[in-house]
């Protein structure tokens, strides 16, 4: 194993992890449980491969029809759906998630894990002969998984919180699936296939991504600045 190969595979995942982390200054979350949402992240990746393979099988498909299979059901929903799995199951019900912003940490922490080894299994093993792919991933890829889980965390966090009827609670868990798996499918799809016409609005749609998902973090870190803001000025009146 190539070790600068591998340095340049998990750098992406991690430098962005950390620079999560640091946004969430307002009441962090335990490192245990985020070490514990990275990992599981990153074993989902197991039972994403399993389910790909097998989602593959059916793709029968010609024309535009097949990148689409494959963009959208193969990698976009059977993706998104394992890595909002690992946050349903480990830190949704957790006392540590009790501000909107934790959705979005949660949520980027399981993506960053999957996307970690998606990375070390491209970059590492099957492109090892092109350093290349791994700048690129490091680059779009990586970030990718890491806004499609701003998304989900964004809409989990509606759902854990919602004070509206339960049609609309529903609503805000199934959009926490849907949505990220419609942005991830655009992504794959516009790679997959292949297009010209559809390459030149490429960099454009990853903009759109970054836009979008930075109001997202931004609306809710200034939600938990102005939340503990109130506590801890209550606190100091108190002493």
């Amino acid at each position: 194993m190539d070790l600068k190969l591998l340095l340049i595979a998990i750098a992406p995942g991690l430098a962005l992890a950390f620079g999560i982390y640091l946004t969430d200054r307002y009441d962090k979350e335990p490192v245990d449980l985020l070490l514990k949402v990275f990992i599981l992240g990153c074993l989902s990746v197991i039972p994403t491969i399993v389910v790909e393979k097998f989602l593959s099988r059916f793709n029968v498909f010609s024309g535009i029809m097949w990148p689409l299979y494959t963009a959208f059901l193969v990698a976009g929903f059977t993706e998104e759906y394992f890595k909002r799995f690992v946050v349903l199951k480990s830190a949704f019900k957790s006392h540590h998630f009790n501000e909107k912003l934790d959705g979005i940490v949660y949520c980027t922490f399981s993506s960053l894990g999957f996307a970690t080894v998606e990375n070390v299994m491209y970059v590492v093993f099957r492109f090892a002969s092109n350093p290349y792919i791994g700048i690129g991933r490091g680059i779009l890829s990586v970030p990718a998984h890491m806004l499609f889980g701003v998304t989900m965390g964004y809409y989990l966090s509606l759902a854990k919180y919602c004070v509206q009827e339960e049609s609309k609670c529903k609503e805000f868990l199934r959009k926490s699936l849907i949505v990220p798996v419609i942005l991830h499918g655009i992504f794959d799809f516009i790679l997959i296939a292949n297009m010209p016409i559809l390459m030149v609005l490429f960099i454009p749609y990853v903009l759109y991504l970054w836009k979008i998902n930075l109001d997202k973090l931004n609306e809710y870190t200034k939600n938990s600045r102005d939340t503990f803001g109130r506590i801890n000025n209550k606190r100091r009146e108190e002493f």
